[in-house]
């Protein structure tokens, strides 16, 4: 499987990005997660859905941030709202057999997209 991440840029703070995840390859079943690392800090775990759609959300996203899936194009899309300056990072997609938080449960990764919010 692999993970392409799109979507990235520059926005100003209160602004909207949509990040795509497009996998090539079966992810049928699988979880699919979105993780950020800001400058000099650890990867964490933003969102994640299962194949049937369920979301899961850590709480600094919660009700900003909206994860989806695209089963036509076999991607997850991740619809940021209300984005602020700690939002900036670079955005990871994953994916994983079940739902978890933990980064090294993650079997794929893409390569990531950089979101900056400026203030």
């Amino acid at each position: 499987v692999q993970l392409q991440a799109s979507g990235g840029g520059l926005v100003q703070t209160g602004g909207s990005l949509r990040l795509s995840c497009t996998a090539s390859g079966r992810i049928d079943g699988s979880y699919m997660g979105w993780f950020r690392q800001a400058p000099g800090k650890e990867r964490e775990f933003v969102a994640a859905i299962s194949w049937g759609a369920t979301p899961y959300y850590a709480g600094s996203v919660k009700d900003r941030f909206f994860i989806s899936r695209v089963y036509a194009k076999n991607a997850v899309d991740l619809q940021m709202n209300s984005l602020k300056p700690e939002d900036t990072a670079v955005y990871y997609c994953a994916t994983s057999p079940r739902f978890t938080t933990t980064l090294n449960e993650y079997h794929y990764w893409g390569q990531g997209t950089l979101v900056t919010v400026s203030s």
